[in-house]
């Protein structure tokens, strides 16, 4: 083959690879504007106030609002009992999110021209940004304490799934009474077993706090085995309870969590079910819920728990007792990460 002609095969790889590029560029910039229209049959979504204390007109949801149009990814509010009716939405984005007590706690991504930035970012009840924190990866678990004076929130460093076993997590604990950040659970004392614990391959995520503003507990990983693990944040240690249990929610009354687990001879893609643990006697119950569920659930009440499933347009809300009875329903759609007012 002459130089000439391989001069001329390497210019047309390059224009077809240029082609290739610009094409997928295009599809994406097509794809995202799709997402900026509203959708047939979508909810009623208008801009107006949003607050975190519940209102006079009762319990209320204030949640991310997924539903394609100018609203995508806002925080929104619905009255808790018409929750697929229409939406109230905020001007707030927010990857994820958490809120209890007046006290909000978003995590936001920071558009940049090569690469988005994330940060947590403490609101006040009128969705005023109080404080912010930069994050070391991609937002997915964000916690805030029944008495509004403690948040928490997990972040990707590494991979971007719990299905599969190749990620690495960073959880975080923010004092909002003091202003002392922790920045890494894997700071804290590790009593494994009853004895104390170290190793590298640490990771923590799911925290969920108790109403003493003191005690969580949160999902540990370690030697390819998770663990549920009870901290104390005064003493800065964790213990390890009990194993296998990932994205643990603390009932309102303090005596229940519920939890996904992983299930032997389920997909490797969709690993969990839905199960509930009492903390006094540590018995398991699975819950009607019959679908893998890659969620940290939220409790409406001491009886219902809500979570969400891949939908249309990025996910729904699912709702289903909390004692094992029962069947799933679906809450509301186009929503995700859910916090009930009042």
């Amino acid at each position: 083959m002459t130089l000439q002609r391989r001069i001329l095969i390497l210019a047309a790889a390059v224009v077809l690879l240029a082609a290739v590029g610009v094409l997928a560029v295009l599809r994406a910039s097509s794809r995202a504007d799709e997402k900026n229209q509203a959708q047939a049959g979508g909810p009623q979504i208008t801009r107006g106030t949003v607050s975190l204390t519940p209102a006079d007109g009762g319990r209320r949801i204030v949640f991310r609002n997924m539903a394609w149009g100018p609203h995508r990814d806002e925080l929104a509010t619905v009255p808790a009992d018409g929750p697929e009716g229409a939406r109230t939405a905020s001007g707030v984005s927010c990857l994820r999110f958490h809120s209890a007590a007046g006290t909000g706690i978003c995590l936001q991504a920071d558009k940049g021209g090569v690469q988005d930035s994330y940060r947590a970012v403490v609101l006040d009840a009128n969705l005023k940004e109080l404080s912010a924190h930069p994050l070391a990866g991609i937002p997915t678990r964000a916690r805030v304490s029944p008495g509004g004076h403690l948040a928490a929130w997990t972040v990707f460093v590494g991979g971007d799934s719990y299905a599969g076993t190749n990620f690495s997590t960073r959880t975080s604990v923010l004092d909002l009474r003091t202003g002392k950040l922790d920045a890494s659970l894997e700071d804290f004392t590790i009593l494994k077993d009853g004895k104390p614990y170290r190793s590298a391959d640490v990771n923590f995520w799911g925290v969920t706090f108790a109403a003493d503003e003191r005690t969580f507990y949160a999902t540990l990983a370690t030697g390819g085995q998770t663990h549920l693990v009870r901290g104390d944040l005064a003493e800065r240690t964790v213990t390890t309870l009990r194993e296998n249990l990932e994205c643990p929610s603390l009932s309102p009354d303090g005596t229940r969590l519920v939890f996904k687990k992983r299930v032997p001879g389920l997909s490797a893609d969709a690993p969990w079910r839905l199960y509930a643990l009492d903390l006094a006697s540590m018995k398991e119950t699975p819950l009607a819920e019959e679908r893998s569920v890659d969620d940290q659930v939220v409790w409406t009440d001491d009886r219902t728990v809500v979570y969400s499933l891949p939908g249309d347009f990025g996910a729904d809300l699912y709702s289903v007792p909390a004692d094992g009875s029962g069947a799933p329903a679906r809450l509301m759609g186009s929503a995700l990460a859910p916090a009930f007012l009042g």
